[in-house]
């Protein structure tokens, strides 16, 4: 068995665990995730079964209308403010985390850089990794 997903807020207020292994890895460079990072992108590792996340504490949740158009749902801790996790109501089953609230952030390996059409010189990502203008498809 692989070694969970651990990690949450600043605070520890909020806890997760998460024994499956990410379905995607990004690193998104959109207005929305710009703002809440407060630099050039958001990173974020995303795990397909919603259910079978440990979850622990109360987060404070907003709900906006992300790039896509579509519904998202940002969770935080109302003590310390960090960001979390999210959810999508497209996507309803899945849940991803913020790659920083690891408590291993080291295991954070993105896969693709999304958004660059947001993208800003300064932030200098792995020139390596595929660029998607918008949300890869599918």
């Amino acid at each position: 068995m692989n070694q969970a997903y651990a990690g949450g807020c600043a605070c520890g207020a909020i806890r997760y665990e998460i024994t499956d292994e990410p379905i995607f890895s990004n690193d998104c460079q959109c207005r929305d995730c710009q703002r809440k990072s407060g630099t050039g992108h958001g990173s974020y590792m995303t795990f397909p079964d919603r259910g079978r996340v440990k979850l622990e504490g109360d987060a404070t949740h907003w709900d906006i209308v992300a790039d896509s158009g579509g519904a998202k749902t940002r969770a935080f801790c109302p003590t310390c403010g960090s960001p979390v996790y999210l959810t999508f109501a497209a996507m309803p089953d899945f849940f991803t985390i913020h790659a920083a609230s690891l408590d291993d952030p080291g295991r954070y390996k993105p896969q693709v850089v999304t958004y660059v059409v947001r993208g800003h010189a300064w932030d200098h990502l792995d020139s390596a990794l595929p660029k998607f203008e918008t949300m890869p498809p599918a």
